[in-house]
């Protein structure tokens, strides 16, 4: 089942995709009757009250990127304002010179889950997504910390859907696309260490809450996004993730993204 999260006659609410139709999930709103995506906005598929993002978790960009790989996932926070949709711009900020994409597929939590095991895992799963890790990578090797060249507005494009029947998470194909040239191809079968293991882990650490976001990591061949181009993220099974990508305008004062009322 394809889920989206839209806004229609004032209510935000998740929805199920079919054909150009889409069916409230939530009974309580009283839309029984299919709602024409015409006349619906359709709005980020996650409001997250965290996303958690997995690095170094394919050995060719452990590789790529000099590392040593690791014997436990190792993981971040990314702010959840960093979230955008499908056709939504990323927007490269003024403070970096090289911002670089990172195709990933994400998982949606959809029941709360603290210290589960990877057994346990798919009954707090709601779905999954397309995401792109977007990284300022000159902040990263400067910082040496991932809050500023991972946190920026706009740097967390996830969508077009919430795909919630994946039959078989182990041979996944992940590809990112830039102006129609191949950037990356991998799959889950590649990963150090697969998605459950990843959940089961971080649930270790910390509480995971419905909504929920986890990256689990990008294979190799990530590259720079300039001013005019667009980048896909790709997953077979999962969706097709499209984004323009803009040079921040110049000058102060310019607003953040438009915050979104609380799903209801």
């Amino acid at each position: 089942m394809r889920v989206l999260r839209v806004r229609y006659n004032g209510h935000s609410f998740y929805g199920r995709l079919d054909g150009n139709h889409v069916h409230c999930l939530n009974p309580q709103l009283g839309l029984n009757d299919p709602i024409a995506l015409e006349d619906i906005a359709v709005l980020p598929v996650v409001t997250p009250s965290k996303i958690v993002c997995v690095g170094m978790n394919f050995r060719d960009h452990v590789e790529e990127i000099g590392f040593p790989v690791p014997e436990e996932p190792v993981f971040f926070l990314k702010p959840s304002s960093a979230v955008i949709g499908s056709g939504q711009p990323v927007v490269l900020p003024a403070e970096s010179g090289r911002v670089e994409h990172e195709a990933e597929l994400g998982v949606v939590i959809g029941r709360a889950a603290r210290n589960i095991t990877p057994e346990d895992v798919p009954a707090h799963v709601f779905g999954y997504t397309c995401a792109n890790d977007v990284t300022a990578r000159d902040l990263q090797s400067r910082d040496g910390l991932f809050g500023r060249c991972k946190g920026f507005d706009t740097f967390a494009p996830v969508g077009p859907w919430i795909e919630t029947e994946v039959p078989d998470l182990s041979s996944l194909s992940i590809r990112a696309m830039v102006n129609g040239e191949l950037r990356q191809q991998g799959s889950t079968a590649d990963m150090l260490f697969s998605p459950h293991e990843i959940v089961a882990a971080v649930s270790r650490v910390m509480t995971l809450l419905p909504g929920d976001l986890i990256l689990t990591g990008t294979p190799a061949g990530v590259g720079p996004l300039e001013d005019g181009d667009e980048v896909r993220v790709e997953i077979d099974g999962v969706g097709l993730l499209i984004n323009p990508v803009l040079r921040e305008p110049s000058g102060s004062g310019q607003e953040g993204p438009e915050s979104e009322p609380p799903v209801q």
